[in-house]
Parts: structure tokens; C-alpha cells; sequence
């Protein structure tokens, strides 16, 4: 993605985060003592429609301004697979998988209930056909819903590491890849710490460039502590101190370095790189306010918000 394919959108971009929350905005927030003085405070910020996330408004824009974009499609692989495990449960338990569904997605919800249903996994993107026939022959062979989402949120991953293999820049490799890692971590210390078998975290962890997949399981296999040995030695170490001390620490971090890449593709002139890292940055607020509403609704604290609070992007 060179030259000035998306200059147009690169420029829209641009204007668009004025719009994004900052320190001052995020500080006001924190200090609002009720969700109509937080409503005003975004509001001022946003103007009208400051009650909507905006995240499909985002994706739509974005798509208008390079519909062709390939790279910027993996953005949203995460919300395809996690699509398909609500499909799958909503038939297994003969539910409207619609209350599940979240948007946006490269997928549309009676395309994926459709191949579902029909076994016509060809109509699905490449990307995730395979996955899908796996996941419904598991979960209807063995009903381990378990066992399903943790193959599918695997495969997510992978689809979206080899996707940015395939289409995308350095910085989308980068991304998938460093997704991948905060993921595995996650997983390998759930499973360590609920003594998972080996052949569930075959299943489970995906595996990445910067993470070996067989050294990760098994120092997970060991148990928590083998785990902490283990990232304590590779270049996560940070990761690991801070998961030992909660996951909450450590979810955290995720989040902030995801950001912090996003800082290095949003200056650049043209390409897609500035568009991907924008949506990224619109994520990571949805996700801020929506801790802070939490917080709030519970009475915590000032101090106990603020700490809580992921990196801003502007």
C-alpha cells in the first residue's frame, strides 16, 4: 500500500481525530459526577451523535475511501470468528443468533447462518471456511463449546497473521503478530492455571513468530510459575511481571502497546497504515469509556479510574 492511493482518506483521517478523546477530555470524565455531565463533556467534544460509539460510522467512511483494501479487512477478522462461534451457539441451542452478533464485520449475519446451516462453507471468505467446517463438526461431535471457541479464536489469529502476510504492510504484520502474542500469554496462563491438557492448548494457542507455540505449552504444562520462568527469559517479560501481579495489569498492557503501535503507522502520508491505526485508536476509546462507565456504575474512585484508564492515542 504505497503512493497516494488513499491520500484522500489518509486527509479525512486527519480530521477525524480532532474528534478523538484527549487527556484534558478523558480527565473531565473521570471527574464528571454524572452520565449527563459525561454525555455534555463528549458531546462537546464530538458534537451531535456523541451518544453513538461511531464505530460503524468509522468503518463505513473508511471503506468508502478504499473499498478494494484487502489489508484493511483483516481489522475485522476478530469480529467474523466471534460471529461464527454466536452462529454455532445460537443453532446448537436453537436461539436468534442475532442478540450475539457485532458489527462491524466483513461477514453478514444470514451469509454465515446460511453456510452454517447448509454446510456450504465455500460461500464463506477463504479465510475462515475451514475454520468453520471444523468448529461445527467439533462442537456437534463432542458439544465441548469450550473446546469450539478456543479453536476458533486460534484460527482468528492465524487467518489474520497469514492475511497480513498476504495483503498487508509492515505494520499489519506487526499487528497480528503482537495481537497474537498478548493473546497466547492470556491463554497459556488460563490454561496452566486450570491444568489444561496438552492437547487442548495444541488447540488453543495459536502460535507467532515472536512466541514459539511448543515452548509456550509446554512451560504452560508446568503450571503458573513455569509460565513466569518462561516469559521472565523472552522478550515479554514485562508482560509476564505484570500478569503475575493480575490480569487486569496485564490486560492493560495490551491494550497500551497495541496503541503505542498504532502511534508509528499515523503519520504517515499515504498508504493504508493511517486508516488501520485510526480505527484501532476508535476501538481503544470505546473500550476506555466504557471501563469508565463501568467504574462509575460501581463507585470507584478518582484514583482507582485513572489507573485504570488505557494509553490515548491522541
Amino acid at each position: 500500500m504505497n503512493g497516494t492511493k488513499y491520500a484522500n482518506a489518509v486527509g479525512a483521517v486527519r480530521a477525524m481525530e480532532n474528534t478523538l478523546l484527549g487527556k484534558s477530555d478523558i480527565d473531565q470524565l473521570v471527574n464528571a459526577r454524572s452520565k449527563a455531565e459525561v454525555d455534555s463533556i463528549i458531546a462537546s467534544k464530538r458534537g451531535s451523535g456523541a451518544n453513538s460509539d461511531g464505530l460503524a460510522e468509522v468503518w463505513a467512511m473508511l471503506r468508502e475511501y478504499a473499498p478494494d483494501c484487502k489489508e484493511l479487512e483483516i481489522l475485522l477478522y476478530r469480529n467474523d470468528f466471534h460471529n461464527l462461534k454466536a452462529v454455532l451457539k445460537a443453532i446448537i441451542s436453537n436461539r436468534d443468533p442475532q442478540h450475539y452478533y457485532i458489527s462491524p464485520s466483513n461477514v453478514e449475519l444470514p451469509v454465515l447462518v446460511d453456510a452454517i446451516n447448509t454446510k456450504e462453507y465455500d460461500n464463506l471468505p477463504e479465510y475462515m471456511r475451514d475454520t468453520a467446517a471444523k468448529a461445527y463438526e467439533l462442537v456437534t461431535r463432542t458439544l465441548d463449546g469450550q473446546l469450539s471457541d478456543s479453536l476458533i479464536d486460534a484460527d482468528a489469529l492465524k487467518a489474520m497473521q497469514k492475511s497480513a502476510v498476504r495483503y498487508g504492510s509492515d505494520f499489519m504484520k506487526r499487528y497480528a503478530n503482537l495481537l497474537t502474542v498478548c493473546a497466547d500469554i492470556k491463554t497459556a496462563y488460563r490454561c496452566s492455571i486450570l491444568n489444561k491438557s496438552a492437547q487442548f492448548m495444541e488447540t488453543a494457542v495459536c502460535g507467532s513468530d515472536e512466541l514459539e507455540k511448543d515452548a509456550l505449552i509446554k512451560a504452560a504444562l508446568g503450571g503458573a510459575e513455569s509460565l513466569f520462568s518462561f516469559l521472565e527469559a523472552s522478550h515479554y517479560s514485562n508482560a509476564g511481571a505484570l500478569l503475575k501481579e493480575s490480569t487486569a495489569q496485564y490486560e492493560k498492557w495490551c491494550d497500551d502497546v497495541l496503541i503505542e503501535l498504532a502511534e508509528t503507522a499515523r503519520m504517515q502520508a499515504f498508504g493504508a497504515e493511517p486508516l488501520e491505526a485510526y480505527f484501532i485508536a476508535k476501538e481503544a476509546e470505546i473500550k476506555n469509556l466504557r471501563i469508565l462507565s463501568v467504574c462509575k456504575e460501581f463507585g470507584a474512585d478518582k484514583e482507582t479510574i485513572t489507573e485504570r484508564m488505557r494509553k490515548l492515542y491522541v
